[in-house]
């Protein structure tokens, strides 16, 4: 295929990559930052700059913040070839997806949206690589009108860049379990960053610490968007975590062991269990 990627961050230079590295598709990259382009040329991952002739693209996909992923597809989709498959890469989906499949449809194209599940701390092209796919969980996200051999196509094209487990779903299920498995991680995560003891922690810290804080680099635009827009089931998720938090709070206030006792085997035991389900599972 000739594939379109706009947006060379760190999703976007990556699939360019990825694709480069082990397929043979021919890759168009497009990036607002021109220098990247020819960054991006220079190692490969693209045969060539977008020139803004879409007459020969099969399939765009379009890597960039959610609020700009919508405004670039109004402002091309008249511009496609008619039945052009487009697709994003977003880490939201729910009412976004409607609104740009409705985008795609009214300009004769087929839109399917994808989230990837990998990432790295610090995003943009220059921390992009062509692995990053690879073993990572792939979300293809569709409607029920979506044509089998669209979903097959993303399918295949993950598997090509190397990814493990494929879940296909819809999208409002989609942000139900993003915003438990992902958003609320980063939400904790930024919060715990703010303790006065983060700037002592320097030798007093291990995998847990940095377990917990690994994520609060992240971009405020993008995420902010993202949860602005899956604000209804990140608020479900960040109150049971606050109430469950707080079920320690109040053992710890009591100075009740065996409350705590309690509650420190039911979060073992779940997770255990989580585990024990997965085995034998791709991850």
């Amino acid at each position: 295929m000739n594939i379109l990627v706009v947006g060379l961050g760190l999703i976007g230079g990556s699939l360019c990559k990825a694709l480069k590295k082990y397929t043979y598709h021919t890759v168009y990259g497009s990036d607002i930052n021109h220098d990247i382009e020819y960054a991006a040329l220079r190692d490969v991952a693209i045969d060539k700059p977008f020139d803004g002739d879409f007459s020969d693209v099969d399939l765009a996909v379009i890597a960039l913040f959610p609020e700009a992923a919508e405004k670039w597809l109004s402002s091309c989709a008249s511009e496609m070839k008619d039945g052009t498959l487009i697709t994003d890469v977003c880490g939201i989906k729910g009412k976004f997806a409607g609104r740009m499949k409705r985008i795609a449809e009214e300009n004769g194209l087929r839109y399917l949206g994808v989230h990837p599940m990998a990432g790295k701390e610090f995003g943009g092209y220059h921390n992009s690589s062509s692995d990053l796919f690879v073993k990572a969980n792939f979300i293809v996200v569709t409607f029920e009108d979506s044509r089998q051999e669209d979903v097959e196509l993303l399918s295949s094209l993950a598997k090509e860049v190397g990814a493990g487990k494929i879940v296909v779903t819809s999208p409002e299920n989609h942000d139900k379990m993003i915003a438990y498995t992902s958003q609320l991680a980063h939400v904790v995560s930024s919060a715990y960053v703010k303790s006065p003891e983060l700037g002592l922690e320097c030798g007093f810290s291990g995998g847990s610490f940095q377990d917990m804080t690994r994520i609060a680099t992240m971009n405020e635009k993008m995420w902010t968007e993202l949860f602005m827009q899956n604000r209804e089931y990140l608020i479900y998720e960040l109150d049971l975590l606050i109430e469950n938090l707080g079920r320690y709070s109040e053992a710890l206030k009591a100075g009740d062991h065996e409350a705590m006792n309690k509650l420190i085997a039911e979060g073992r035991e779940l997770k255990e269990n989580n585990i024990r389900s997965r085995v034998g599972q791709p991850n």
